[in-house]
C-alpha cells in the first residue's frame, strides 16, 4: 500500500512539476527570444490591418514591467509584470494611390500590454509612447489623404488606448484642397508644471505666410474624458492673428474645446479662409472672448460668447454660434455697439479709399474719378452658410452734430439671399424704417431691392448748434424711396437701378454748414452760388425723382425760400456719374435781382461744376423751363404731406396746391416778362 501511495505521489509531483515548468520555460523563452526575428511577421500583420506598408527597421525587444499604480488601487493582478514592447525606427507608409513615402515614423515606439485583458479579447494599452515622431500629412486636390484609416469589419476584439505620450518631433501638412504647406516643430519643456511640450509653426496658406508658436501638454488622455489637455497658441495667418489659451477635453472625439481667444485682423472677411464663415468687410478689428465647441462629424458646434472688441473706431460685443449641418452651416447670434462710427461702415460696400482697401487685403480698384464704389461683392461665398444675426447700435457718429442712434437690423442669409429686415434707425428726432434684400444665389450679379421711409426728421435736432437759427424753424423732413437694382458692386447696381425717390422738407433752415456736415458737396456749391455763405430760411423743399436704368430724372423738384422759388429740372446718370441739372430761381420782389439767371450743374458726382448763365436769352428760356417744371404732377407727394401734418404750419401743402393750378408753359417764342 505504501509502495502504491509513493508511486502516486511521484506521478502527481511529476505532473505538477511539468505544469510549473511550462510557464517557466515559456518565460525563459520570452526573455531570451530574439524578437527581431518576429519583425517581418509583425510588420506584415500591421500592414494588413492598416492597409499600408509598415516596417520595423530597428531593434525589437520585449521586457516585463510592473505598472506604476498607487498602492490603494492595486489588486493581486497588478503585482504581475506586463509585457513591454519597444520597437526602434518604425515607419508607416502612405496608402496605395498616393505618392510613396511615410505617413509617420518614430525613432522609438513603446507600449505595455495587459495580459489579462487578452482573455476577454481586449487589447488594453495604458500608454503609447512616441520618441521623435515624424508625421507627414498629405491630402490631394481630389480629397484622398493619408490620415484616414480604413474601416474594418466588426470584430470580437476591441482596443483600449488610455494615453499617448510624445516628445520632440516634426509634423508636416501638405493640403492641396486648402492650399496649406506648413511645418510644426515640437520639443519638450523642462520646469513647466502645466505645459510639457513647445512648438513652432511656419508655412503658407493660400499663398499667405503662416507663423506661430505655443505650448501643450505632453500626455493626451484618450479614455479619461475628464482630464483636460492644455493648449496655448499664438499664430498669424496672413492679415489675421490669433492668440488662444485653454483646454481640449476628450481629444479622441475632438470634443469639449474651451479656449479664451483673442482674434485680430485687417478685416473680418479675412477670417473666411480660416473658418469658412462669411463675415463682412470691415476696418481693422480685434475681439476677445471665450470659444467653446464640440466637434462631431457633420454636426460640430462652436460658440464665441460674450466677446468684446473694436472694429475700426467702433466698439462691438456679443455672442456668435455656428452649427454645422446640411446643406450648409448656420451662424446665429446677436451683436451690439454702443458707439458706431459711420466711417466704419464704408468697407461693407467698398466705400473706403484705395489705401484702406490695401490695408484690409483687397485690390485697390477704385478709379480716381469715380465716387460710387466699384469693389465687387464676393457672392460666391454667400452660399457657404446660412445666418440669422441681429445687430443693434445705440449711437452712430458721422460728425459731432449729426444725430443718428438706435440702429437695429437683422441679417438673414439663406440659400445665398441676404435680407436685412428690419433696417431701422432714429435720426434727429425722427425714424428711418427700411428693408433690403440682396439675392446673390446665382454667384454672379446681386439682385437688390430697397424700400425705405423717413418720417418726422426734425431740423432743429439736426443742427442744434447752428448759428442764427430762426425761431420759426420747427419743420420736418419726410421721404420715401423704392429701388431695385442688379450688379456685382454698388456702382454697377446703381447703374442698373429702377425706382423712385420722394422727399419733402417743410419750414426749415438750410445752410452751407448743414450741407458740409451731411457731406453734400453739390448742394454746398449751389447754395453758395445762390445765396452766398449764409443760413437761408426754407419754407418748403419738395422733390420727386424717377429712376430708370440708372438714370435719375426730376419729375418735380422745387425749393421755396424767403428770397426766391427755385425750380430744378434735369437728370443724374448713375452709370457715368454725370450730372445735368438746371436750376431756375424766381425772385420774390426786387431783393435779389441776380437770382433771375439760371444755374447749370454739370460735371460728375465727385467733381461737380456749377455755372450761372447771366445772358438775357438764357434767363428767358429758363422762364419757360420753370413754368414747364411746375406743371409736373405733384399728387405723388401727398403721402409725405399727410405724414408731416397738413395744418396751417405746413407750407409745403399750400405750395403744392398752388402748383397744381399753375398754367402750363407758354408756346415757343412767348417769353416770360
Amino acid at each position: 500500500m505504501a509502495h502504491t501511495i509513493s508511486r502516486r505521489a511521484k506521478i502527481s509531483l511529476a505532473v505538477l512539476g511539468f505544469l510549473l515548468a511550462i510557464p517557466a520555460v515559456a518565460l525563459v523563452i520570452l526573455l531570451n527570444y530574439d524578437w527581431n526575428r518576429a519583425r517581418p511577421w509583425l510588420g506584415a500583420r500591421a500592414s494588413e490591418a492598416l492597409q499600408r506598408p509598415v516596417e520595423l527597421r530597428g531593434n525589437l525587444s520585449l521586457t516585463w514591467q510592473k505598472q506604476p499604480l498607487p498602492a490603494q488601487e492595486r489588486s493581486w493582478r497588478d503585482h504581475i509584470p506586463w509585457p513591454h514592447l519597444v520597437a526602434q525606427d518604425v515607419h508607416v507608409g502612405n496608402p496605395a494611390g498616393l505618392p510613396q513615402g511615410d505617413t509617420a515614423a518614430a525613432q522609438t515606439l513603446a507600449f505595455s500590454l495587459s495580459p489579462f485583458a487578452l482573455l476577454a479579447r481586449k487589447i488594453s494599452i495604458p500608454e503609447l509612447r512616441f520618441d521623435q515622431p515624424q508625421l507627414d500629412l498629405l491630402r490631394q486636390a481630389d480629397g484622398r489623404n493619408n490620415w484616414t484609416l480604413p474601416k474594418r469589419p466588426p470584430s470580437a476584439w476591441r482596443m483600449e488606448l488610455d494615453r499617448v505620450v510624445f516628445t520632440r518631433g516634426t509634423i508636416k501638412l501638405d493640403d492641396a484642397q486648402q492650399h496649406i504647406a506648413a511645418t510644426a516643430h515640437v520639443d519638450t519643456l523642462d520646469n513647466d508644471p502645466r505645459y510639457r511640450v513647445k512648438w513652432t509653426l511656419q508655412g503658407k496658406w493660400n499663398k499667405q505666410d503662416i507663423t506661430g508658436k505655443g505650448k501643450t501638454g505632453a500626455v493626451l488622455a484618450l479614455r479619461d474624458t475628464g482630464q483636460p489637455f492644455p493648449i496655448q497658441a499664438d499664430a498669424k495667418v496672413g492679415l489675421v492673428s490669433v492668440a488662444a489659451e485653454g483646454t481640449l477635453t476628450n481629444p479622441a472625439q475632438l470634443a469639449a474645446i474651451d479656449l479664451q481667444m483673442k482674434v485680430a485682423g485687417a478685416s473680418a472677411a479675412r477670417l473666411y479662409a480660416l473658418t469658412g464663415l462669411l463675415l463682412p468687410e470691415t476696418p481693422p478689428f480685434t475681439t476677445s472672448g471665450r470659444l467653446s465647441g464640440h466637434l462631431a462629424e457633420g454636426a460640430s458646434q462652436w460658440t464665441y460668447e460674450k466677446f468684446t472688441g473694436r472694429v475700426g473706431d467702433s466698439d462691438i460685443s456679443g455672442t456668435l454660434s455656428y452649427q454645422q449641418r446640411k446643406p450648409r452651416g448656420l451662424l446665429t447670434g446677436s451683436l451690439q455697439s454702443h458707439l458706431l462710427q459711420f466711417a466704419d461702415l464704408g468697407p461693407l460696400i467698398g466705400a473706403d479709399s484705395n489705401a484702406k482697401k490695401e490695408e484690409r487685403g483687397v485690390a485697390a480698384v477704385q478709379p480716381a474719378g469715380k465716387l460710387l464704389p466699384v469693389e465687387t461683392f464676393k457672392t460666391e461665398r454667400w452660399t457657404a452658410l446660412d445666418a440669422d444675426v441681429s445687430f443693434h447700435a445705440e449711437r452712430i457718429v458721422r460728425t459731432k452734430e449729426l444725430p443718428l442712434s438706435k440702429l437695429t437690423t437683422e441679417f438673414h442669409l439663406k440659400d445665398g439671399v441676404l435680407r436685412l429686415t428690419p433696417l431701422n434707425f432714429n435720426f434727429a428726432g425722427g425714424q428711418v424704417a427700411s428693408k433690403a434684400t440682396l439675392d446673390g444665389s446665382s454667384g454672379e450679379a446681386v439682385a437688390a431691392t430697397l424700400d425705405a421711409t423717413a418720417r418726422h426728421v426734425k431740423l432743429k435736432q439736426l443742427l442744434p448748434t447752428l448759428p442764427d437759427l430762426k425761431q420759426a424753424t420747427i419743420g420736418e423732413i419726410n421721404a420715401d424711396a423704392k429701388l431695385t437694382a442688379k450688379g456685382n458692386s454698388v456702382a454697377t447696381m446703381l447703374a442698373h437701378a429702377n425706382g423712385e425717390l420722394k422727399t419733402l422738407v417743410n419750414d426749415g433752415t438750410v445752410s452751407k454748414l448743414l450741407l458740409e456736415q451731411m457731406g453734400l458737396n453739390i448742394g454746398n456749391i449751389v447754395l453758395t452760388k445762390l445765396f452766398g455763405d449764409k443760413p437761408v430760411h426754407l419754407n418748403c423743399l419738395a422733390g420727386d425723382f424717377g429712376v430708370r436704368d440708372g438714370l435719375a430724372q426730376t419729375r418735380y423738384l422745387l425749393a421755396d425760400t424767403d428770397d426766391a422759388v427755385v425750380r430744378v429740372n434735369g437728370d443724374v446718370n448713375l452709370a457715368s456719374e454725370k450730372i445735368d441739372l438746371t436750376l431756375k430761381p424766381e425772385t420774390k420782389g426786387l431783393r435779389i435781382i441776380s437770382l433771375r439767371a439760371p444755374i447749370y450743374v454739370h460735371g460728375t458726382l465727385k467733381q461737380p461744376n456749377v455755372d450761372i448763365d447771366k445772358g438775357v436769352i438764357a434767363m428767358r428760356a429758363g422762364g419757360a423751363l420753370a413754368l414747364g417744371a411746375i406743371a409736373a404732377p405733384v399728387a405723388a407727394l401727398a403721402p409725405l404731406i399727410s405724414a408731416g401734418g397738413a395744418g396751417d404750419d405746413n407750407q409745403c401743402a399750400a405750395l403744392l396746391a398752388a402748383a397744381r393750378e399753375k398754367p402750363k408753359a407758354p408756346p415757343p417764342g412767348k417769353m416770360q416778362r
